[in-house]
């Protein structure tokens, strides 16, 4: 085997233009497009980064913005809850106040429908009593009778301080009768008079039938009432101070 130094040689010449050419034409151009692909590249990551930066910044804002809707609509609906709640409070004493207005207006209803029963019930009473008495003072002997009331008028005048007779002394007095008095019972009735006070009695003599029964002595400032008429007055104010009406239902 022979080795050519001049085939080598033009060989190496050979190589050498190639990488030359290759050198020249080929290396710098796809180095300079290389760099510039890494330059656009380059770019293009900054600018990603850009937008991945906007992108987090628009999320954050989404979030911050979605927490206020929230906290705002947890307000709203706090608020609403509170407002409803107030609402429902002032209903509930609107209600028990119109109820406690209506319970009050029946009761007061109830009150005074019973108080007209019972005032029409006295009334009544009075009147049959009124009645009875007339008709048993009728049936009783009436000089009996008038010396009865006379005696007890006596006994109230009796009762009476030193001072109360004593101003009765000087003072014109009005014997009120159920029935006409004659003279010798007005002579009896002004003397029984004079005997309890101690002093002669002014005397003035009135009937008046509406006693039914006894006499009554009257004063400016003083009355003595000592009749059947009294009695039932005094009768019908105590059963209207006993029946005193009291609703607590």
């Amino acid at each position: 085997m022979t080795f050519d130094y001049w085939t080598l040689g033009f060989q190496a010449v050979n190589v050498l233009v190639l990488i030359w050419l290759l050198h020249r034409f080929f290396w710098k151009p796809v180095a300079a497009m290389i760099a510039a692909r890494q330059a656009t590249v380059a770019t293009l990551l900054d600018e990603a980064k850009a937008k991945q930066a906007e992108a987090e910044a628009a999320l954050a804002k989404i979030a911050a913005t979605k927490a206020g809707l929230a906290a705002e609509r947890d307000a709203m609906l706090a608020t609403a809850r509170k407002d409803a709640q107030a609402a429902r409070e002032t209903l509930l004493a609107e209600a028990r106040a119109e109820a406690e207005a209506l319970h009050a207006t029946a009761k007061a209803a109830r009150v005074r429908a019973a108080e007209t029963l019972k005032a029409n019930a006295i009334d009544e009473a009075q009147g049959l009593a009124l009645t009875i008495a007339g008709q048993l003072a009728a049936r009783l002997d009436g000089p009996a009778t008038d010396a009865a009331f006379l005696r007890w008028l006596v006994e109230g005048l009796a009762a009476l301080s030193d001072t109360e007779r004593t101003a009765l002394a000087g003072v014109e007095l009005e014997l009120v009768s159920a029935a006409d008095q004659d003279s010798p019972v007005q002579d009896r009735i002004a003397a029984a008079i004079t005997n309890a006070l101690g002093t002669p009695a002014k005397l003035t003599f009135r009937t008046e039938p509406a006693l039914i029964a006894g006499h009554e002595l009257h004063a400016p400032h003083f009355s003595l009432r000592n009749s059947w008429r009294a009695d039932l007055d005094r009768i019908a104010a105590a059963l209207g101070e006993k029946g005193d009406l009291s609703d607590a239902a």
